[in-house]
């Protein structure tokens, strides 16, 4: 089935079975590989993109869904070159060891940020109580998007 969806601002068409994971098609279809594949239950949040702003599980959503809708992925934040705020926080805090985990967290980091430039910790750790890392970085985590909250409140936008 020919599915068209918003993907990183680009509109792009994939064939896949609408019933076909929104992870699947991101990686095997669009070659996007930041969003990774944790458990395949909505328990880690490896997977998580955004859908509309709002964080979502590509791991159990069907890419029928999504048709029509934007969909963020971490490739779509900024580049090696021209990071966003949050990823150069991340860097900067050396807040992954492994990284596996990071590209969902960052994502929520930023849906939080959207609705919410001056979160509280608690704000935080809320809106990110649904990632699981596994290295144990939780606080450099958490360090990183009061970083990146106060760095985008001195006038480098999302």
């Amino acid at each position: 089935m020919d599915i068209t969806l918003t993907v990183n601002g680009e509109a792009r068409r994939v064939d896949a079975p609408e019933t076909a994971s929104l992870l699947e098609v991101l990686r095997n279809h669009l070659g996007l590989m930041g969003t990774r594949y944790g458990c395949g239950l909505e328990q880690c949040g490896c997977c998580t993109v955004l859908v509309d702003g709002e964080p979502a599980y590509a791991c159990t959503r069907e890419v029928g869904t999504v048709a029509g809708r934007a969909v963020l992925t971490i490739e779509g934040l900024g580049s090696a070159a021209d990071m966003h705020p949050l990823q150069q926080a991340f860097v900067d805090e050396q807040a992954g060891q492994c990284g596996y985990c990071l590209s969902g967290i960052i994502v929520s980091a930023k849906a939080l940020l959207d609705r919410n430039p001056q979160p509280s910790r608690a704000d935080i750790v809320t809106a990110l109580d649904r990632h699981l890392c596994r290295c144990g970085t939780h606080q450099r985590i958490i360090r990183a998007v009061q970083r990146a909250a106060q760095t985008m409140q001195n006038g480098r936008p999302a």
